[in-house]
């Protein structure tokens, strides 16, 4: 019998169906009426509870079918009608029905009972009704939607018989792959020939020349979402090439929608030759011809070919139209019908076709489940689902899904085969419809799926803290395309008097296997993100900005740099000047493009933060330390031994006015924009393009020509220089060149892959790390954080969370500017900005 069923054993009182389960089912499998009535009255032989108890073990059975589990319903159901609501529950809950007979004579059923004292009141007529009524079961137990009977007649075969479960036909959750998934192919063979040996297939001939099979030299298997056949030129073809590919073991197929009627069509039923049927029809009769037997493999094939598989563990979900989680690994004729069809709104749009219902957008399930049947433009994940359908046969793409690495590729159509009814849409279910924000992506418990990291969790508190900063403060969500991730120091020096120091972080990347670093300039200011547009048209047109408004200027959590948004615009007036006097427009092909920088002065935005924090100490040292230190001094003249006091005091008094000299380096007066510097390091992202992978170098090339071509004095280029981490006299440049930034009053360096992106043998590599100089460090360990004792203490540092976290972040914001240069939707990018300002309310040392 299947391993997830319910199975209903049916028997006269006596029979030994007890005895039965208990043999063969495991305690927790099997739901005894007898039981039931005792947790209801506490008399298991109590029948005038049995109507209670019954619903009690309804209760428990659709409880245990729900979370997937085999269940037993151990009473005599002997009568139709307690079998009735058995089946009910059976397809409720989408698992097939079995019934297991046991036929025993009524004198065997009469004697053990007999030997039972709780049952020994029974009269011999109470038998034999149930065994009249058995009788009468036997003959329509099929009808009553049993889909598997057993009977087993007579004492002999109940005591050899032997139950084996097997696993269901779509469960195959023990291949973990890799797997290729391939969309809708509608009879495409070329497009498929080519999709398969750009994957690393190598195709198999036969003596005329037809693919009649591939195999990957790496292992890998094929796995169809079905509709391989109608609309294109050869689908005979496809079908041979697939049906090869299932028989050799290289490829699994699930059924379309397609298939299922040319199966009926095959096996004789009358079918309207629509939607490219007449085309494979006339195209097989050509092949009657040539392969007399080919007609009847295909018959057999497509009577093969299950709803849905479960791939990888459960991680994977296969199926041609989509499939809600309630259905994963079910076996029922809706599931088979959502799978093949999916759902429809019972609309039609204006092409007359059924408006189908966005089942991807309610998706909240653990397994990515990757489908066809809708054509979209692109492929684009969607709360961990993905369609592949992207219109071949239409003159799109053939697309395939590499898993589990979680990569599409595509190769595009030869021609356009068929024109289709309604055009390619990106609002199709599955595909990246432009709806508005809704609430419900961002609260709760979330996961995002990025490309570069996987899934990362975002915890319900975390995202609670991120809403309140977005719906109060943060800009407009359309205007907030990236926020910037947290970036975490170098590893802890070990070198007397340095908490932070070069040699770490070019060890550290050397390790990653990182030759090539570039050291760039740490400005000491506010992060600052600029989406700049070329006017305001584009700007709304783009990012859906009010009217007057050019674009943005942002904090890393979100929120507007300027309280006026006159300053805003004149900031961002600057910048469009310089980019269009360096040509950036017309170079890199856009109407706006995104920049990651730094506002300087740091007192700009910091002002109230040194008030309290900063200055306060300092004024506090500097009316303390000269009176302590005169006294300290009046006393030695006396003759009082206080010279170890006083020379520690006088430390502390320097260590102080050191304290003050490194905060005031980053405080000047402005006067609106008079003052104010914005360092730019990075070009993030550009119409159609994300720039966050392309190599430092090459941003600061561009960064370059950016502050060349201010002629209003705002921006302030970024000093660099590149290391090689494998050359000691590189590395000591680098040192050398850090110490001299830092003795001059620099905050320190960041370090950074010179390549940008880079996947080690561990994962991802931190995108950058800082090293901050010993007197900058005053600021945030303290005054006298360089005393040998403190040292020793401060470099105990848990760096591996806030590691975790700059991952994580960076990630996320790879994938929001991945989508933004996509031209995804705004629900999607803000899915992902709104993830990493979650993130940063996570519990971390603020001194990292």
């Amino acid at each position: 019998m299947t391993d997830l069923s319910l199975v209903v054993l049916i028997g006269s009182t006596g029979s030994g169906k007890s005895t039965f389960a208990r043999r063969h089912f495991k305690p927790t499998e099997v739901i005894s009426s007898d039981v039931c009535r005792g947790l209801v009255s506490d008399d298991e032989n109590d029948q005038s509870v049995s109507g209670d108890a019954f619903d009690v073990l309804h209760y428990i059975a659709g409880k245990r079918l729900a979370a997937g589990r085999l269940t037993v319903v151990d009473a005599t159901s002997v009568q139709s009608e307690s079998r009735r609501g058995l089946v009910r529950l059976a397809r409720e809950h989408d698992v097939l029905p079995i019934a297991i007979v046991l036929d025993v004579p009524a004198d065997v059923c009469v004697a053990r009972n007999a030997e039972r004292p709780e049952r020994a009141h029974l009269k011999r007529h109470v038998v034999d009704r149930q065994q009249r009524e058995l009788r009468r079961s036997l003959r329509q137990l099929e009808r009553e939607g049993f889909r598997r009977t057993h009977i087993l007649r007579g004492v002999d075969e109940v005591e050899a018989a032997t139950v084996v479960l097997e696993p269901r036909y779509n469960d195959k959750r023990h291949l973990t792959g890799p797997f290729d998934i391939i969309g809708d192919v509608h009879g495409c063979r070329s497009e498929l020939e080519t999709l398969l040996t750009t994957l690393g297939y190598r195709l198999r001939r036969d003596a005329d020349g037809r693919p009649v099979g591939a195999e990957h030299p790496e292992g890998r298997t094929a796995v169809f979402v079905g509709d391989l056949v109608d609309r294109g030129p050869d689908s005979p073809g496809v079908l041979r090439l697939v049906m090869g590919m299932v028989a050799d073991g290289q490829a699994l197929c699930v059924s379309g929608n397609h298939e299922n009627k040319l199966g009926r069509q095959l096996r004789g039923r009358s079918v309207r030759l629509t939607h490219g049927l007449a085309e494979t029809v006339e195209q097989l009769a050509r092949q009657d011809e040539r392969d007399p037997d080919f007609r009847g493999r295909v018959t057999e094939f497509v009577a093969s070919l299950v709803s849905h598989y479960v791939l990888d563990g459960g991680a994977l979900v296969v199926c041609h139209a989509g499939l809600p989680e309630k259905y994963h690994g079910r076996t029922s004729g809706r599931v088979r019908s959502f799978a093949m069809y999916g759902d429809t709104t019972g609309e039609t749009d204006e092409y007359g076709l059924p408006v189908r219902y966005p089942w991807a957008e309610d998706y909240r399930g653990r397994a990515a489940v990757v489908y066809g049947h809708t054509p979209v433009p692109r492929t684009g994940w969607l709360n961990n689902t993905l369609c592949l359908d992207t219109g071949c046969v239409f003159g799109n793409e053939l697309t395939a899904l590499r898993w589990p690495e979680r990569r599409t590729v595509a190769v595009p159509a030869e021609r356009v085969w068929y024109e289709p009814v309604r055009p390619l849409r990106a609002d199709a279910p599955g595909g990246l419809d432009g709806r508005p924000l809704d609430l419900a992506d961002v609260t709760g418990r979330r996961t995002v799926e990025t490309a570069h990291h996987g899934r990362v969790a975002v915890r319900e508190e975390n995202a609670a803290a991120a809403l309140e900063v977005m719906s109060r403060f943060a800009v407009a969500p359309g205007l907030l395309a990236y926020l910037p991730p947290t970036m975490a120091p170098c590893a802890t020096s070990s070198l007397d008097g340095y908490l932070e120091h070069p040699a770490e972080a070019f060890a550290g990347y050397r390790a990653d296997g990182v030759r090539q670093v570039v050291c760039e300039e740490k400005h000491m200011g506010s992060r600052a993100v600029a989406l700049v547009c070329r006017d305001a048209d584009t700007a709304a047109a783009r990012f859906g900005a009010p009217a007057g408004v050019t674009g943005a200027l942002h904090t890393r959590t979100g929120r507007p740099f300027f309280d006026d948004a006159d300053v805003t615009e004149e900031v961002l007036g600057r910048l469009r000047d310089a980019v269009g006097a360096a040509g950036l427009w017309d170079a890199l092909d856009t109407g706006w493009l995104l920049l990651d920088a730094e506002l300087l002065p740091w007192s700009l935005k910091a002002s109230g933060l040194l008030r309290r924090q900063y200055a306060a100490v300092g004024a506090a040292a500097r009316t303390v330390f000269p009176g302590a230190l005169a006294a300290l001094e009046a006393a030695g003249a006396r003759g009082t031994d206080v010279g170890e006091l006083l020379g520690r005091q006088r430390e502390r008094a320097l260590a102080a006015g050191a304290f003050t000299d490194a905060y005031r380096r980053y405080c000047w007066t402005t006067d609106g924009l008079d003052g104010v510097r914005l360092a730019p390091f990075q070009l993030l992202a550009v119409e159609g393009r994300s720039l966050a992978a392309t190599a430092h170098d090459e941003q600061l090339a561009l960064i370059d020509r950016l502050v060349a071509a201010d002629t209003s004095g705002l921006l302030q280029g970024t000093r660099r220089l590149l290391v090689d981490t494998g050359d000691p006299a590189s590395v000591a440049a680098g040192t050398d060149w850090w110490l001299e930034l830092t003795a001059a009053g620099g905050e320190g360096m960041v370090v950074k892959p010179l390549p940008a992106f880079v996947r080690g043998p561990k994962g991802l590599v931190q995108p950058g790390v800082k090293c901050r100089g010993r007197e900058y460090l005053r600021i945030i360990y303290g005054p006298e954080y360089t005393r040998p004792e403190t040292l020793a203490r401060l470099r105990v540092r848990a760096l591996g969370h806030k590691r975790s976290l700059a991952l994580r972040e960076y990630a996320l914001g790879l994938e929001a500017l991945d989508r933004l240069a996509a031209g995804e939707p705004l629900w999607r990018t803000h899915e992902a900005v709104f993830a990493v300002l979650a993130l940063e309310s996570e519990p971390v040392d603020p001194r990292l």
